[in-house]
């Protein structure tokens, strides 16, 4: 015979008991389909700060410039994508450099508008447009 102690209504315990037949044959218990985890955007469209693929950017000491930079982007209309966000990329970069311990300093570092597409060639976007997500080297840079 086996005893188990679990949890029970309003925090209080419940002990289980079940002979050693019951324990030997399969559960018949049917769990549901487990629904995907949402992506960088949910299924409404609006942002999921919570994405493990923003390495945490929306939480740091520069969370708040950062989702208002990239919030800026996900609803930019203007051609190129988040042309109009520069102000905004450049807020979050200046707060990004009082934190080098936290989001580095790259040799290649770019300006906020290269970050949003509109660099100094004009073709070199900062963020993907089908998926809306930061370049891996981005990333990476922002998540040392």
């Amino acid at each position: 015979m086996t005893t188990r102690l679990t949890s029970g209504p309003n925090g209080k315990d419940v002990i289980l008991i079940a002979s050693a037949e019951e324990l030997a044959t399969p559960s018949k218990i049917t769990l549901p389909e487990p629904e995907p985890a949402p992506g960088l955007i949910h299924p409404d469209g609006s942002i999921n700060w919570g994405c493990p693929c923003l390495g945490g950017m929306a939480t740091g000491p520069c969370g708040p410039q950062f989702r208002e930079a990239f919030t800026c982007f996900h609803y930019s209309e203007a051609e190129p994508k988040g042309s109009e966000c520069y102000e905004k990329f450049s807020v979050m970069q200046e707060c990004m450099s009082n934190y080098p311990e936290l989001y580095g300093k790259d040799d290649d570092e770019e300006s906020p508008a290269s970050m949003v597409g509109v660099g100094a060639d004009g073709d070199s976007p900062g963020m993907d447009a089908k998926t809306e997500e930061p370049p891996a080297e981005k990333v990476a840079v922002a998540s040392n």
